[in-house]
């Protein structure tokens, strides 16, 4: 027990920037059928839950398949006056689940779940990820991806609601500043 107090005050200062739950992560539905050929190109960050490594504005993130079939995933975002990107690698973890990716910026680091549970492949795309600690609490990502910078509030608000319909708590969710961008 000590030792995951430990690792919880080790944590702490990271709160304000990751959204902690206790408890293991859910199991939610994710998009069946789902076609990563469809998915491939760019999408932009309508809203998010927390993270870190995203504090900039005009957030984007590009897909694209390499010659080994695996993902490059290409993030970038605008934050203190400069572009800053991100480039890494994302896997199908089962062809039966093809929706069910896994995504490292490292590699020194694990594959970090990246489900999409909804896309139109068009417009919209529901995306989340979840990461146990111990089984004892989890650290949740969600996000709300466009085509285009700016989604009508309906389809924000439908979103939200496939997200609040698989336990997902959005109360620290943001929208992302995508005005004033330029392409990345």
């Amino acid at each position: 027990m000590w030792v995951v107090c430990c690792i919880l005050l080790a944590l702490l200062p990271l709160t304000s920037a990751q959204t902690y739950h206790w408890g293991a992560c859910p199991s939610p539905k994710v998009q069946p059928n789902f076609d990563i050929q469809q998915y491939l190109g760019k999408w932009y960050e309508i809203a998010k839950l927390p993270a870190a490594f995203e504090k900039g504005k005009c957030i984007e993130a590009n897909y694209a398949i390499r010659h080994d079939g695996t993902i490059r995933v290409f993030n970038s975002q605008f934050y203190k006056d400069k572009v800053r990107t991100a480039e890494g690698t994302g896997v199908v973890y089962d062809p039966r689940e093809p929706a069910k990716i896994g995504v490292s910026f490292s590699y020194f680091t694990p594959y970090s779940p990246y489900w999409i549970l909804t896309t139109d492949y068009t417009s919209l795309a529901v995306v989340y990820s979840c990461t146990d600690i111990l089984r004892l609490f989890r650290v949740e990502y969600a996000w709300i991806l466009g085509r285009s910078r700016f989604l009508p509030p309906d389809s924000v608000r439908y979103a939200q609601d496939i997200l609040i319909s698989e336990g997902v708590d959005l109360f620290k969710m943001s929208a992302t500043d995508q005005t004033g961008c330029k392409d990345n």
